[in-house]
């Protein structure tokens, strides 16, 4: 037991690293200790493609996981191998038996109802939610901004190390340009009392803070959408104050749509597939909207073309109207 433990403090090691995020570390961890434990505690070096596939295909067929959850394993155990064992498992054409994987067209909302869940989201959350329906951004990728990021001279936003590691500038939506600019005079003034406080420092990428030092400090860096209380950063232990929870801003979405009496499945997401159906529906041409999202692909973009075509499917009629 000794032996794995010493293996996961070298796999979160390597982890942090490579400067990934605290979640991916945790779902990393969870699984590696998983599939070493399904194994009855069998040292990864003494197992390969074999075992492997055996653990994937028990996670389709008794766990029942979903597609997603099942790449995730995957992912984490080639992470393992690769990264911390030195062992590439490319060439070795893994096969298990997949989870089965549906083909879901993305839930969208209309303009009208962006707007009735957007008024009925109450403080700073408006605020976000908004930025994240007209910029088309992920929950991390809005979370992550800090004030440095918005560029009030040119009106644009810079969305740096996103899911797709490609960064990339979207339109700064103009009718929040004044609200934003309250917001980073609000964030100026709260950095002040945290510097007076003694605290005051942020999160930096491992390299940047290597490299800039004194940049933590500094109201820049500092994130758009903080929390209203300083906390303990688990990796560092250092007090500072981070941006807003996820879990928060999920909640409040959730809330706001219920009162909004939307029925449809409301999620964070949702206000990024409504853009981009939105900007569709208004003429834009694909590739620019696929680089407005930061999609490497273009297929991956087209998704909202079937999105459109079913919206157009909904002006048939039945032969009862006729």
């Amino acid at each position: 037991m000794e032996i794995k433990k010493k293996l996961l403090d070298i796999v979160r090691d390597k982890i942090r690293f490579k400067h990934y995020s605290l979640s991916t570390e945790k779902t990393y961890i969870y699984w590696i200790k998983h599939y070493i434990f399904f194994h009855d505690k069998k040292h990864p070096v003494e197992m390969g493609k074999i075992e492997i596939e055996q653990y994937l295909t028990n996670l389709a067929i008794k766990n029942k996981v979903s597609p997603t959850t099942q790449n995730q394993a995957f992912s984490a155990i080639l992470f393992l191998y690769k990264e911390v064992l030195g062992i590439d498992l490319s060439n070795e054409n893994i096969q298990a038996l997949r989870a089965q994987e549906r083909k879901h067209i993305p839930v969208v909302l209309t303009k009208k109802e962006v707007m009735k869940v957007i008024e009925n989201i109450t403080g700073i959350y408006q605020l976000v939610v908004t930025l994240m329906y007209g910029c088309g951004l992920r929950m991390s990728e809005v979370l992550s901004l800090r004030v440095k990021d918005i560029d009030m001279g040119f009106d644009k936003i810079y969305v740096w190390d996103s899911k797709s590691l490609k960064d990339r500038t979207v339109p700064l939506p103009l009718k929040l340009k004044q609200r934003l600019e309250v917001q980073i005079e609000a964030v100026n003034e709260l950095h002040k009392r945290d510097l007076e406080n003694g605290y005051g420092s942020v999160y930096m990428p491992f390299a940047l803070e290597k490299k800039y030092p004194k940049s933590k400090s500094e109201t820049k860096w500092q994130y758009l959408f903080p929390m209203t209380k300083v906390s303990k950063d688990p990796r560092s232990q250092v007090i500072r104050r981070h941006h807003i929870h996820p879990k928060t801003l999920g909640r409040n979405i959730k809330i706001a749509s219920q009162k909004a009496n939307v029925y449809k499945r409301v999620t964070s997401h949702i206000f990024r597939h409504s853009y981009a159906t939105h900007l569709l529906q208004a003429g834009i041409d694909l590739r620019s909207i696929q680089e407005l999202l930061g999609h490497k692909s273009v297929e991956t973009t087209m998704i909202y073309t079937h999105v459109v075509s079913e919206m157009n499917k909904a002006k048939l009629i039945s032969p009862l109207d006729f």
